[in-house]
């Protein structure tokens, strides 16, 4: 059996400088986790170390996922690799910001306040689109792997390709309000809210308006599909071990592409509910409507790809097998 610091080791093999980045982002969660039990100032409506702590565990976790995806990749290995170091930089440049004004006492997010709250903005402007560049050119790479196991492949590429765009929602956050626009100067341009001002009544731990829409809901729900679909993929190919129906790599293909069109979906839906300004724990009658159809289609989609591996083999089929 190996030992924890073998797995350690192996872990740092995938790509240094993504893993060098998980282990800052997991030190910047330990001393949010401690400033949030010594430190009761509040931000915007919530503990200022609450934002830190978040931002380093998703980033963090971003980045073992692709390290971990780039360990897997057999072609244009060199482009890969450079493309994770670049990803390095800008969630670490990400995450930096956020800690620096957090020790500050300012906010990171949407602050053009000052000039170097306006710079630490930039910064994590600039980081954000190369982030999300070298994301783009990271899924072209694994749209053009190829390996034994397709269910796993594509769960790796739709995770991918959802979670460019769950990066993209981020880009509507940015635009400010006729409000924000007609002061001056101005301090704040942009906000996570719709409808209601950053920083009113949230959901516990997450934050998430209940007054008005979050674009922070399919913002997090795509950013993750990195990691949720291979995930997925993963808990399918387990349960084929005691359901041998699942050893059929056509059908645990099929069950991939049907959840990530949910996946999928379920962004999309959100992403729309937070631009109504709708919370989204108060869903309305056309919400609800749209939530039942996606699982409606889920299911029948489903069920037909079950029901499709379970049909047998013409005759004329296994004739031309055996010959």
């Amino acid at each position: 059996m190996a030992t924890v610091s073998t797995l350690v080791r192996r872990a740092f093999d995938w790509h240094r400088p993504l893993m060098l980045f998980a282990a800052f982002a997991a030190f910047v969660v330990v001393v949010s986790a401690i400033g949030l039990v010594v430190d009761h100032r509040m931000l915007v409506g919530a503990p200022i170390w609450a934002k830190p702590c978040k931002f380093a565990f998703s980033f963090g976790l971003y980045a073992a996922t692709w390290a971990w995806m780039l360990s897997l990749q057999r072609r244009h290995v060199r482009l890969g690799r450079a493309l994770g170091t670049v990803a390095a930089v800008a969630c670490a440049a990400e995450v930096g910001v956020v800690f620096v004004q957090t020790i500050r006492g300012h906010r990171s997010h949407f602050n053009v306040a000052t000039p170097l709250d306006a710079a630490m903005w930039a910064i994590m402007g600039a980081s954000i689109v190369v982030l999300w560049v070298a994301n783009l050119l990271g899924a072209v790479l694994l749209m053009r792997e190829r390996r034994a196991d397709r269910p796993a492949l594509w769960a790796v590429r739709f995770g991918t390709v959802i979670t460019l765009v769950g990066m993209a929602i981020a880009f509507l956050m940015t635009w400010g309000t006729d409000e924000q626009r007609a002061n001056r100067p101005m301090r704040i341009i942009g906000a996570h809210s719709v409808g209601v001002p950053d920083g009113g009544p949230g959901m516990p731990v997450t934050g998430w308006s209940t007054t008005g829409g979050d674009l922070r809901v399919p913002h997090f729900i795509g950013v993750h599909g990195l990691q949720v679909l291979p995930l997925f993929a993963l808990a399918v190919a387990l349960l084929a071990v005691h359901l041998p129906r699942l050893r059929d790599e056509k059908l645990r293909l099929r069950l991939v592409w049907t959840f990530a069109g949910f996946y999928a979906g379920l962004m999309v839906l959100t992403t729309w509910q937070a631009l109504r300004g709708q919370p989204v724990a108060r869903p309305d009658l056309p919400t609800i409507g749209a939530l039942g159809v996606l699982v409606a289609a889920t299911m029948a989609m489903a069920v037909w790809a079950v029901r499709a591996a379970r049909r047998p083999v013409p005759a004329r089929a296994r004739e031309e097998v055996l010959v």
